[in-house]
């Protein structure tokens, strides 16, 4: 029997799954960005990190990846803001340049620090 003036507590129905408990800011921060992580997104960002700019072409070698594979993937690093594509014409020729942008080095450097706080919190005795 309830005492006077409270209710009883309610079951969940059968099947309901607990409610997940919410998301602190801190734990947000710490997770992974879903958009670097993918391994062909991540090797865009990479290779753009360590050089001022890439042409279509260099990327694909560099990653070895086709045509296709690359576009789909820069494309969406470009609509996120980490990459910055500049179209142009060299000899008749279509060239088109990347560059790594400051919001997208800023979101590398969150995703190597996410890793290497995993890699520490593994390692820990």
């Amino acid at each position: 029997m309830a005492k006077s003036g409270t209710a009883p507590a309610s079951k969940p129905a059968k099947g309901d799954a607990p409610a997940p408990p919410a998301m602190s800011a801190a734990a947000q921060a710490a997770e992974l960005d879903r958009l670097i992580h993918e391994k062909m997104r991540l090797g865009i960002v990479s290779a753009l990190a360590s050089h001022e700019s890439l042409s279509f072409n260099e990327l694909k070698r560099t990653l070895q990846t086709s045509d296709g594979n690359l576009s789909v993937h820069a494309r969406k690093l470009e609509d996120a803001g980490y990459v910055s594509c500049t179209k142009t014409f060299e000899d008749r020729v279509p060239k088109t340049v990347y560059r790594l942008t400051a919001t997208g080095r800023k979101a590398l450097e969150r995703y190597l620090d996410h890793m290497e706080a995993l890699i520490r919190a593994t390692r820990a005795p």
